[in-house]
């Protein structure tokens, strides 16, 4: 059991790559549920998978210092969290659920390539997290990485807006 949920259902036992595996389904489900469901509904998925990863990923490692790569329950704990960012800017302004896809996919794409960029690359914090060896730092490096994803898809969306679509006007 402890596998099927540490592995999202086998999604890491996917090759090559199996965190981006791991992140590319987390994207999908987080845009659908933020989509059909709301801003609120992905918040309460995050904070259940970002406590059940610490509890499943606790219980399979136990005091090991691995971080073995099919172990992607951290990936989509961290992916949710990056999505929270622009989730928040549409929840905001009223566009959480039902917003055609035009105007939501930029926001989800930022997020999973920034997110990926992030959890490979590891600054600061994120590395910081990655160098406990523990059952934390599994899942507290991606949700830095998290983070820091969410907050560079929303700066990219501010230069967008503000320097893209005002050279259009």
């Amino acid at each position: 059991m402890l596998r099927a949920i540490n592995t999202v259902g086998y999604v890491g036992l996917l090759k090559p790559a199996p965190g981006t595996w791991g992140s590319l389904v987390a994207v999908l489900v987080g845009w659908a549920i933020e989509h059909w469901l709301g801003f609120i509904p992905l918040v309460i998925a995050t904070v259940a998978v970002t406590a059940l990863g610490f509890w499943s990923v606790r219980a399979q490692l136990g005091d090991s210092s691995d971080d073995p790569s099919e172990i992607v329950i951290d990936e989509v704990a961290g992916q949710w969290v990056a999505l929270l960012f622009p989730a928040f800017g549409f929840w905001s302004r009223g566009l959480s659920t039902g917003v055609e896809l035009h105007m939501v996919w930029p926001g989800a794409v930022a997020a999973f390539i920034c997110f990926r960029l992030f959890d490979i690359w590891k600054p600061w914090l994120v590395g910081r997290a990655d160098r406990r060896h523990d059952a934390t730092g599994v899942m507290l490096d991606d949700l830095w990485a998290g983070v820091f994803a969410g907050v560079v898809t929303i700066i990219l969306a501010a230069l967008y807006h503000a320097v893209f679509l005002g050279m259009m006007q």
